[in-house]
């Protein structure tokens, strides 16, 4: 027989996984379950990943905590279509314990409908790409996989178009324009970040366990296109750096009731660049300020002679290497769990490597060789590779609830 506990827990593992299922199927509505909140210490307790529910024991398993993260970039397209299956698949037979899933990209769209002012004012919940982003949730839950909210500040055209004050531009007072076309948003303005923080608060009672920014800096373009950028919210005596080192402290302040860990992306030189790049990004600031940065340190990403390497593109383990080292190097206490680099899954660039799993393999080994074991795998299509992954831990029998072939 059955303890009263057994029964509950059964009762609401089948509960977590009918809601997942009813992603799949219009017109299946299933009452909202609370949901826990982010790991406030090393491991939060989860139901059993990939289990029938039927055979649930009521010994759980850990969750892995923010530090010992091991993700794919997931975006909204992907998490919100039949993929997710194919992606859940792939975490459940592998290493894989996290997903960052774009809940605002680069084009300003989210990733479900918002009840934040702002977002309904611009239009950006009239892009949405997974209205059913609960439910899709609350199945990484049941499969074990750790959510993080991936928000973009600075690169957002719906708020550029239709809050201007809010927007850089030009000596003619329109929209300025990067070298693609795209609109900005104006990073001196306090508006702009406590948008992104009303946007990742919704997103951790949604039941997100993380918050990660990405675009926290200023266009990336040559100093002569950017004198033609004008600036409303800039300070008197501030700079790129001092904006960005505001807004970005600003953020982490007001987040921190929620009491999850609020991360950031920053270009892979930062690690090794001694002023702020033209973006406003300097590794120290930071480091004072976030629990996890992410160095975006993809191999085709620097230029030639970077590290004394005439093709980086043709050296992953070497160019990630030298990079995380030079941002243990730069960093005092206790570093490693608090970098977590963003590692290329992609291939770029006429002059290849085609990234196959050995590049991949080689780019994670550069970081676990330097004690750094958090790491996410950044493909912009959401495809990756089984090979490029070691099986799931030894010792751990599931069964694969979901089916579905991976690249």
């Amino acid at each position: 027989m059955r303890s009263l506990r057994q029964c509950l827990t059964v009762l609401g593992a089948a509960l977590v996984m009918s809601r997942g299922l009813a992603a799949q199927q219009p017109g299946t509505e299933i009452p909202a379950l609370p949901l826990p909140l982010a790991p406030a210490a090393d491991h939060v307790t989860v139901l059993l990943r990939n289990i029938e529910p039927r055979y649930a024991l009521p010994e759980p398993l850990l969750l892995p905590a923010a530090r010992a993260v091991k993700a794919l970039y997931v975006n909204a397209w992907a998490f919100g279509s039949p993929k997710l299956r194919t992606l859940i698949a792939l975490a459940d037979s592998t290493e894989i314990n996290a997903f960052v899933i774009d809940v605002k990209d680069d084009t300003g769209c989210l990733l479900y409908p918002s009840a934040v002012k702002v977002a309904q004012e611009v239009g950006a919940t009239l892009c949405v790409r997974a209205k059913d982003a609960r439910a899709r949730l609350d199945t990484l839950r049941a499969h074990g996989i750790y959510p993080i909210a991936r928000i973009v500040v600075a690169k957002d055209p719906l708020v550029a178009e239709h809050k201007v004050s809010w927007s850089v531009r030009n000596a003619a007072g329109e929209l300025w324009r990067d070298r693609i076309g795209s609109d900005w948003v104006d990073a001196y303005n306090d508006s702009v970040w406590i948008y992104a923080a009303q946007l990742a608060e919704e997103a951790v009672h949604m039941g997100f366990a993380e918050v990660q920014f990405d675009y926290v800096r200023f266009p990336d373009e040559p100093h002569e296109r950017l004198m033609t950028a004008l600036f409303p919210g800039k300070r008197p005596g501030e700079n790129f750096r001092t904006g960005v080192r505001r807004n970005v402290t600003m953020l982490k302040r007001r987040l921190a009731p929620l009491g999850v860990p609020v991360t950031f992306d920053v270009f892979g030189l930062t690690v090794s660049a001694t002023g702020d790049l033209g973006i406003g990004q300097v590794w120290e600031d930071f480091m004072s300020v976030a629990d996890v940065i992410l160095p975006m340190v993809y191999p085709s990403h620097y230029y030639p002679g970077a590290y004394g390497y005439s093709w980086p593109n043709g050296q992953p383990y070497e160019i990630v290497r030298h990079a995380l080292r030079e941002a243990l190097e730069r960093t005092t206490g206790v570093a490693a769990p608090r970098i977590r680099p963003y590692l290329q899954a992609f291939t770029l660039g006429r002059r290849k490597p085609r990234y196959t799993p050995f590049e991949i393999r080689e780019e994670i080994r550069a970081a676990e060789e330097l004690g750094i074991d958090s790491w996410v795998l950044w493909n912009p299509r959401s495809v990756y590779q089984r090979d490029c992954l070691r099986p799931y831990r030894a010792g751990v029998h599931f069964a694969q609830a979901v089916n579905g072939g991976v690249e």
